[in-house]
């Protein structure tokens, strides 16, 4: 089920999903601003929540790179709204879960076998283009020093 995985370079595919709290939120209008798309297996789970709440506290970073971010799990809103309460999330969770993990796969990072996405992270630049992919092992955190090296350079670019 799961795509090949969008490589830097080219056009991010679209998507549109609701959020936690059941708005909908699409990429591309997201047009003029960087994006951080995140997807992580579930809410609630040990090195999601850690890799989440480190973007959490390091959210004025992203901001001042002129960026927005998206984490992206296969969970319902309900539980995304759940979980971004107790955590203090302040950006968007979006509920790829229904189709199931459709656009998960559409980049690449859906594992059909667990039913959930791969810790996969999208920084993809103002005009749409993908400029960092990264996707790890499960089990494996995720490095943030790498998303503000991405952002920096991003930056210098304006």
């Amino acid at each position: 089920m799961a795509g090949s995985t969008p490589a830097v370079g080219e056009e991010a595919p679209d998507f549109e999903l609701v959020n936690q709290y059941g708005e909908p939120v699409r990429l591309s209008s997201l047009r003029g601003r960087n994006v951080v798309v995140v997807f992580y297996p579930f809410a609630f789970s040990g090195i999601c929540t850690g890799e989440l709440c480190e973007l959490r506290d390091n959210l004025a970073a992203f901001e001042d790179a002129n960026a927005t971010v998206l984490g992206v799990s296969v969970d319902s809103k309900f539980a995304l709204r759940a979980y971004a309460d107790k955590e203090g999330y302040e950006f968007d969770l979006l509920a790829d879960f229904w189709p199931h993990g459709e656009v998960a796969a559409r980049y690449g990072v859906f594992d059909p076998d667990s039913g959930m996405a791969l810790r996969g992270t999208f920084i993809i630049d103002a005009d749409g283009t993908i400029r960092y992919v990264v996707v790890n092992p499960r089990g494996q955190a995720r490095e943030l020093a790498q998303y503000r090296n991405v952002l920096a350079e991003l930056g210098q670019g304006r």
